[in-house]
């Protein structure tokens, strides 16, 4: 009796153990909602944990403004025929003279005549002529009234040579990066895009930022699409650079895939970024405990908790129940930010499984070592 009370306070002693050890140490995801609320300002913690409604929806809605200023929406087209500083033209004059003044038996033909930088040629006879600003049929008119005083009924024509006139460089995601001139068929934004050979990104994510002087404006390539507006006129030497959208969010917790994402679209919402990561997870997630963890600048603190008196980036902790009535409603309308942590935590019957079978686990060692007791003696 004494041997038998022995072995099972020693294998009582080892399931102490064996259950002890497997309550401190069992694996999971990360922190549950007990210990994520006890980080609350009003707890022992720093952030502020906040339950999400249209109220914090609306005080947290703030994305990136995208948009041409009105200098850029509101430029007419250009003239793909407007003579520009550094253009080179060919000029011919007719005279109705056989011993003109330029000419000898009547024509005279001035090739690769430089427009300098100030926007001037040099006309024999007529002297120092503005040509950048004109088309060449105006600066025709111009030089034929500069001539007419000195010999009788001159005609001139006035071509640019290939090659020359205004010019936009293209670079980023489109197929063909380069400087393209801008023609009558590319004058604006959208065309000059497809003579470039289009984009080699995703349409969603990809924007477009044209560089003009100082100016400077940015616009999603799907609003382009959608907003003729948008489709602007194109100026001399004004820059256009693709680039897909670098923003991202991290998806953690009891989620398909716990993992770094980048937007699919210029605004993601809490429901669409669980989507993005293959949803909640059927077996382990608690789906009234969907958390976004994110630093708010001091003025959108301020104003999600009605105050005045905060300074600074201030920890936030948004909760969000899908279970609640309206659960589903308000995690599509809350907007996910760049930089933000979305996470899920595992339901409570998780860890109390786990728990299970860590001690079935542990009386089926307990049982084998104490076999293993009893065949020693």
């Amino acid at each position: 009796m004494k041997i038998m009370a022995s072995r099972g306070m020693r294998a009582v002693a080892l399931l102490t153990l064996v259950a002890s050890l497997a309550a401190c140490g069992l694996p999971r995801s990360g922190p549950n909602k007990k210990e994520i609320f006890a980080g609350s300002v009003l707890r022992q913690g720093d952030a502020f944990v906040v339950s999400v409604n249209p109220r914090v929806t609306r005080a947290t809605a703030v994305q990136q403004a995208l948009g041409f200023s009105s200098a850029f929406r509101n430029a007419g087209l250009l003239g793909s025929d407007v003579i520009r500083p550094g253009d080179s033209l060919g000029l011919t004059v007719y005279e109705n003279v056989d011993d003109g003044l330029l000419s000898r038996g009547g024509l005279a033909v001035l090739d690769e005549v430089q427009v300098d930088g100030a926007g001037f040629i040099f006309v024999p006879y007529a002297g120092r002529i503005r040509a950048a600003g004109n088309t060449p049929e105006a600066l025709r008119g111009v030089i034929t009234r500069s001539l007419d005083k000195q010999t009788p009924d001159p005609q001139v024509v006035v071509r640019r040579l290939a090659g020359d006139g205004a010019t936009v460089a293209i670079v980023g995601g489109v197929n063909g990066q380069g400087v393209y001139p801008i023609e009558r068929p590319t004058r604006t934004l959208l065309s000059m895009l497809a003579r470039a050979g289009g984009i080699t990104g995703e349409p969603e994510t990809t924007q477009i930022t044209v560089v003009r002087g100082g100016q400077t404006g940015r616009v999603w390539l799907s609003d382009l699409y959608a907003n003729p507006r948008l489709d602007i006129a194109l100026r001399n030497n004004d820059k256009i650079i693709l680039k897909q959208d670098a923003r991202a969010f991290t998806a953690l917790g009891a989620t398909g895939a716990q993992t770094r994402m980048k937007f699919a679209s210029p605004t993601v919402s809490a429901l669409e970024a669980i989507a993005q990561v293959g949803g909640l997870s059927s077996n382990l997630a608690d789906p009234t405990g969907v958390f976004v963890f994110r630093n708010e600048p001091e003025a959108i603190a301020n104003n999600v908790l009605g105050r005045r008196d905060l300074q600074g980036t201030q920890r936030f902790v948004y909760v969000l129940d899908l279970t609640e009535p309206n659960g589903m409603f308000e995690a599509r309308d809350f907007v996910i930010r760049d930089g933000d942590t979305v996470y899920v935590t595992e339901a409570p019957f998780v860890q109390w499984t786990k728990t299970i079978s860590a001690l079935t686990g542990s009386l089926s060692q307990a049982s084998s070592l104490s076999s293993l007791s009893t065949l020693g003696k």
